[in-house]
């Protein structure tokens, strides 16, 4: 059997490079693949591209079978590439350009997705990081994030959440982050001397996969959806710190269906029982596409 090739758009971006990694491991997990990364071309290439059919940065490349790409930087590119030499196109996330463009749109089910033959809802955004076998139930993680344009910010009231979750278990090893967007003085409070403390700063790119591969527990703040969805997939019970919400949002209705569907549980409904549930069932949206895209397509 010939490999699949697959050629992979990335626009700098490493949220949209995380989700199209995350699918193309997981069709590499079940197809012999042959890969390549790309970056899109600048926009009058791109449209010269469309318009002529031929782009020569693509020549030498052997023809796509499948073209991938996250992000509104890669949409111009994704349908250049299948004019200039075919293939299929895997869009994730909502495009701005029409639907019925791409041959498939893995879109969030939080966005509303209408119902159509090329569009395959997901639960929340796919990730690259696997199922976890070495999750330890005495190891947690508190992942902090920032404001943003859904949610605002309470420095006290996240203080007063990550003591009662520290307290409340002592035989609990908790580490605690940050993100680029965790406002400065954030870390300015003292904290409970048993937690760890690696600021954003001190980690490498593969430190939170490692941590989150061990922790069998794991809060994210309310804002930081991307996390939410890697630590369902690792296998971690998951609970959501509580920030306040500038507006009802397409994020913070998708973590009311992850709390409806049990895959997670607020603070405050922590608070009643004291207890995290691991995930219901295993999550892993990467495979799950990877596999309707083999079976729908290449059986």
């Amino acid at each position: 059997m010939q490999p699949l090739v697959i050629w992979r758009f990335c626009d700098g971006k490493a949220g949209h490079d995380h989700q199209s990694q995350g699918l193309l491991e997981a069709l590499a997990r079940l197809r012999q693949v042959e890969s390549f990364t790309l970056n899109p071309p600048p926009v009058s290439q791109t449209l010269f591209g469309l318009m002529r059919g031929a782009l020569a940065a693509w020549r030498g490349l052997p023809a796509p079978d499948l073209l991938i790409g996250a992000g509104h930087g890669a949409h111009l590119a994704l349908l250049a590439a299948r004019r200039c030499r075919g293939g299929k196109i895997i869009v994730l996330m909502r495009p701005t350009l029409p639907l019925s463009l791409f041959d498939l749109c893995l879109i969030p089910d939080h966005d509303s997705p209408p119902s159509r033959p090329n569009i395959l809802p997901t639960r929340g955004a796919l990730n690259h990081l696997q199922p976890s076998a070495t999750l330890e139930p005495d190891r947690g993680l508190l992942l902090i994030g920032g404001p943003s344009a859904h949610f605002g910010w309470d420095n006290a009231g996240l203080h007063r959440q990550i003591a009662a979750i520290v307290a409340a278990d002592p035989a609990m090893r908790w580490t605690l982050t940050t993100s680029r967007r965790t406002p400065p003085d954030f870390l300015d409070t003292p904290f409970d001397p048993r937690l760890t403390i690696i600021p954003v700063a001190e980690t490498s790119p593969d430190w939170l996969p490692t941590q989150l591969a061990q922790a069998g527990q794991a809060w994210v703040t309310g804002d930081s959806v991307s996390m939410v969805y890697e630590a369902l997939t690792v296998g971690a019970a998951v609970g959501i710190l509580d920030v306040p919400h500038l507006r009802p949002n397409r994020v913070s209705r998708g973590l009311a269906q992850l709390t409806d569907q049990g895959w997670v549980t607020p603070f405050a409904h922590w608070r009643q029982k004291q207890t995290l549930h691991r995930p219901p069932q295993p999550f892993n949206e990467a495979e799950r596409c990877a596999r309707w895209i083999v079976e729908q397509w290449l059986a």
